[in-house]
């Protein structure tokens, strides 16, 4: 989402070198949605990767359909979700030929609408399995009734929402108990929270803590928070939307430190500002 002139707007070449260093520090899945940048995004990324001479094989390619936004090059007049079978096929191949790719590992409808219908969107989706232009399916910010009732006509493989130690919610009203009886894989958009974002008396707790962390752990706060979700048995998956090559690098660091169970517990108190029950 970052990728663009949504944050920070990349040069084709400086793209292809961005994606070159994702591989090399071990990430290789890089998660889109028509719409950012304005229905942009997609595109620059697709002349970069092809460019970048990086094999196909190499790579996961997530994206996601079903807002119909005011921006870029829509005539839409007011802010919606369209999950018609028509929308999600021509939306799924509009966005491979923007990636210049002939699949998606993963095809997810971004927000869940009152209006949609299960018989019709499984329709859709099986119709691009078959004809191979996705792998899997999924949804994103969907509650665990909507997924189910989506679960109910076709398969979903995964569920992003938004998850961190400012956001912990999903692990409260059984969004992540849901996913794990069911094997589905969660996904975590702004992992890091609103902490570096915003001054609240959560975020402060949360600093003060952090500084005492960093010092204990020898690593960046943003590398504490990212361990923080890795250490649920939920098996998250965080999605981090840096544009710096460097401050990547050093995120992945978070796949080698496991948090003392009671500094695990002490981020998830400080977050909720007493102690649990």
């Amino acid at each position: 989402m970052n990728w663009g002139v949504w944050s920070r707007s990349f040069t084709t070449a400086e793209m292809a070198e961005m994606i070159h260093s994702c591989i090399e520090y071990g990430i290789t899945t890089f998660d889109h949605a028509d719409i950012y940048g304005g229905y942009t995004t997609e595109a620059d990324f697709g002349k970069a990767f092809t460019q970048s001479g990086i094999k196909r094989e190499n790579v996961q390619i997530i994206s996601k359909c079903g807002i119909q936004h005011t921006i870029g090059n829509r005539n839409n007049k007011v802010k919606h979700y369209d999950y018609s079978k028509e929308y999600i096929i021509n939306s799924a191949e509009a966005s491979l030929k923007y990636l210049e790719t002939d699949y998606l590992d993963i095809l997810l409808l971004h927000r869940p609408s009152p209006l949609m219908n299960p018989d019709e969107i499984a329709e859709a989706v099986e119709k691009l399995k078959k004809e191979g232009k996705i792998r899997y399916f999924g949804v994103s910010n969907f509650t665990n009734s909507q997924t189910e009732l989506i679960k109910s006509r076709t398969e979903v493989y995964c569920n992003q929402i938004e998850f961190s130690a400012t956001c912990y919610e999903p692990m409260l009203d059984g969004s992540l108990d849901y996913m794990t009886l069911n094997n589905i894989k969660p996904l975590a958009w702004s992992p890091i929270g609103c902490i570096f974002k915003e001054d609240t008396e959560q975020t402060q707790r949360l600093k003060k803590l952090l500084m005492e962390l960093v010092v204990k752990y020898e690593v960046t706060a943003d590398v504490i928070l990212l361990a923080w979700i890795l250490r649920h048995p939920a098996a998250i998956i965080p999605v981090t939307g840096s544009t710096s090559p460097e401050r990547l690098k050093n995120q992945m660091k978070a796949t080698e430190v496991e948090l003392e169970l009671e500094d695990w517990f002490a981020i998830w108190t400080e977050s909720m500002g007493n102690k649990v029950p």
